[in-house]
């Protein structure tokens, strides 16, 4: 079974604080990040739902996604987000890693 790198944007609310990540276990990630097991800004700021994910077969590139996207204004990562999730639902129940 060939690996998977996942970039995500997590969110504490519609439109509320937005968090891009990188990981290659998404769904114990997102447990991660739901459960507060990690301190940090996801942790502090109340950012748990999973509002956005790509999937990449390789590292490299799921990286320089991440960065860019960490890059983007504000507005390009909510009309990204509306434009796959126009309800922002929650997409863990989606997971299929």
């Amino acid at each position: 079974m060939e690996k998977r790198f996942y970039v995500y944007i997590l969110a504490s609310r519609r439109n509320g604080t937005l968090y891009v990540g990188m990981t290659s276990d998404l769904a114990r990630r997102i447990e991660e990040h739901k459960s507060g097991a990690v301190p940090g800004f996801t942790s502090e700021h109340g950012v748990k739902t999973l509002v956005h994910y790509e999937v990449y077969d390789d590292a490299e590139n799921a990286i320089l996604r991440e960065k860019r996207l960490k890059k983007w204004n504000r507005d390009w990562k909510l009309r990204l987000i509306e434009k796959e999730n126009p309800s922002w639902r929650d997409l863990t129940e989606l997971l299929n890693c």
